[in-house]
C-alpha cells in the first residue's frame, strides 16, 4: 500500500492506494481546506493561524496512516511552501509528526499534474492542454501523450487573487463588479505570458483539473451543462449570479459548497482569465490531478525529487514566472 500526500496552498489532499499490475486501487482518499497561502503573496509568511490548520491537518493524516500497512509515501509542498520565509518551521513541525515533507518547484508540479490527467484519460494522440489551477500557482502543459509540447507554472491561483483583489471589499458589495473586471484582467495579463508558446501547438482538447474547476464545473452542471463542462460562454453567464451571491452572505448558489463560498469570485476571475488569454471554447473538468500524478510517478521511480527534477527538463517549452 501507498500513501502520497499533496500540502497545496488552499487544501491539503490524502491519497492511500494499493498498486498492482500498473493500475491503482484507491483505498482511501480525503482532503482539508487549510488555506496555507492565506496571505503569504501579501506578508511573506504563513499566518499563524494557517500554520496551525496545516499542522491539525497533518496530524490527522499521519493518524490515519497509521491504520494501514504502507510501504512507501511520498509528501511533497506546493507554492505557499515555495514562497513563504517561515516554511522552514512548518517543515520542520510536520516532521517532528514522522512526516516528512518535500517542496517542488513548480515546474516539477506540473510534470506530475500533466501525469495525473493522463493517468485518467484515455491513450489517444490528440493534443491535449491540461490547466490545474491552485490556491497560490496555476500549472499549465500542453502535450501529446507522455510528451510535453508546453510547460508552464504561473504565479496565480484562487487565494492569491481573493488576498489581492477581494478580502479589501469587507462589506463593499457596490464595487464587487468593477474589481471582478479588474481581477479577470489581471488574470488574463498573466496567462499571455505563456499565449505565444501555446499558439505553437494547437490543442484538441483542454482538460481543467483541482478545486477551482470542480466548483465552477458543479455549479454550471445545476444549470444543465453536462457533468463536468465548462463553457466560456457558460461561465459568463454565470457572472452576475456570482455577483449576487458574493454581495449576500447568506446565499449560496445551487452546486456551491459553504466552504468554497469565498473562492467563488476570485476562483471565476482566474479561470475566465485563463479561457480568454488562450481562447477556450470548453473545458472538460479532470477528477484526477497532482496526487494521482504522484502515485504513478512514484511507482516508477520512488519518491525521488532529484529524478522528478529530471523529468522537469524542457521537452520543448518551458516556463516558470
Amino acid at each position: 500500500m501507498y500513501a502520497c500526500v499533496d500540502l497545496g496552498s488552499n487544501s491539503f489532499h490524502l491519497l492511500i492506494a494499493r498498486w498492482h499490475d500498473g493500475r491503482s486501487e484507491i483505498v482511501e482518499r480525503f482532503s482539508h481546506i487549510v488555506q496555507l497561502g492565506e496571505g503569504v503573496t501579501l506578508s511573506g509568511e504563513i499566518s499563524p493561524a494557517a500554520f496551525g490548520r496545516g499542522i491539525d491537518s497533518l496530524r490527522e493524516f499521519v493518524n490515519v496512516m497509521s491504520r494501514y500497512p504502507l510501504r512507501q509515501y511520498w509528501a511533497l509542498g506546493t507554492n505557499a511552501l515555495r514562497l513563504a520565509r517561515n516554511a522552514p518551521q512548518f517543515l520542520a513541525a510536520a516532521r517532528e509528526l514522522g512526516l516528512e515533507v518535500s517542496v517542488i518547484s513548480g515546474l516539477q508540479e506540473a510534470v506530475l499534474v500533466y501525469l495525473g490527467v493522463m493517468s485518467g484519460l484515455p491513450q489517444t494522440d490528440e493534443v491535449r492542454l491540461v490547466a490545474d489551477i491552485g490556491g497560490g500557482s496555476t500549472e499549465v502543459i500542453i502535450g501529446r501523450q507522455g510528451a510535453r509540447l508546453v510547460t508552464g507554472s504561473l504565479p496565480i491561483g484562487c487565494v492569491s487573487w481573493r488576498d489581492r483583489f477581494f478580502t479589501p471589499l469587507a462589506g463593499k458589495p457596490s464595487l464587487l463588479s468593477q474589481v471582478l473586471d479588474d481581477a479577470v484582467a489581471e488574470a488574463r495579463k498573466v496567462f499571455e505570458g505563456l499565449r505565444a508558446e501555446s499558439l505553437l501547438h494547437p490543442w484538441e482538447a483542454a482538460y481543467a483539473s483541482s478545486g477551482t474547476a470542480k466548483m465552477l464545473a458543479a455549479i454550471l452542471q445545476m444549470r444543465g451543462l453536462p457533468e463536468g463542462q465548462i463553457s466560456r460562454q457558460s461561465l459568463q453567464a454565470l457572472r452576475g449570479d456570482l455577483l449576487a451571491c458574493a454581495a449576500d452572505t447568506s446565499a449560496l448558489l445551487p452546486g456551491l459548497k459553504e466552504r468554497r463560498k469565498d473562492l467563488l469570485l476570485p476562483g471565476w476571475a482566474v479561470l475566465a482569465g485563463m479561457m480568454d488569454a488562450f481562447e477556450i471554447e470548453s473545458m472538460q473538468f479532470s477528477p484526477t490531478a497532482l496526487r494521482e500524478g504522484m502515485l504513478h510517478f512514484m511507482m516508477q521511480n520512488g519518491p525521488d525529487t532529484s529524478r522528478l527534477d529530471r523529468q522537469a527538463m524542457p521537452q520543448v517549452t518551458q516556463t516558470a514566472l
